[in-house]
């Protein structure tokens, strides 16, 4: 994700469990109903089977930042993001 920019509203598959390591900058992340919360380099974030990840966005505005997220899916799963409708 590159400077101001943010995916919408989303699900992942429903055998995903996805790990994110915050690269470079930040990342506002919202899962479920928790609170929002940044995530800076060197840190990171888990979303496990069904979680809704609300907020998905770079933390600045004129920064940009870098993500590394690993997705442990099974092998039948075809998609992997379903935005929101």
């Amino acid at each position: 994700m590159r400077c101001c920019g943010s995916t919408p509203a989303h699900i992942h598959a429903a055998s995903a469990f996805v790990y994110a390591t915050v690269l470079s900058g930040g990342i506002r992340s919202k899962i479920n109903d928790n609170p929002e919360q940044v995530y800076h380099a060197g840190e990171n974030f888990f979303e496990v089977p069904g979680d809704h990840h609300r907020v998905s966005a770079n933390a600045s505005d004129t920064q940009p930042m870098r993500m590394l997220a690993v997705f442990v899916v099974d092998t039948n799963e075809e998609n992997l993001t379903t935005p929101d409708r």
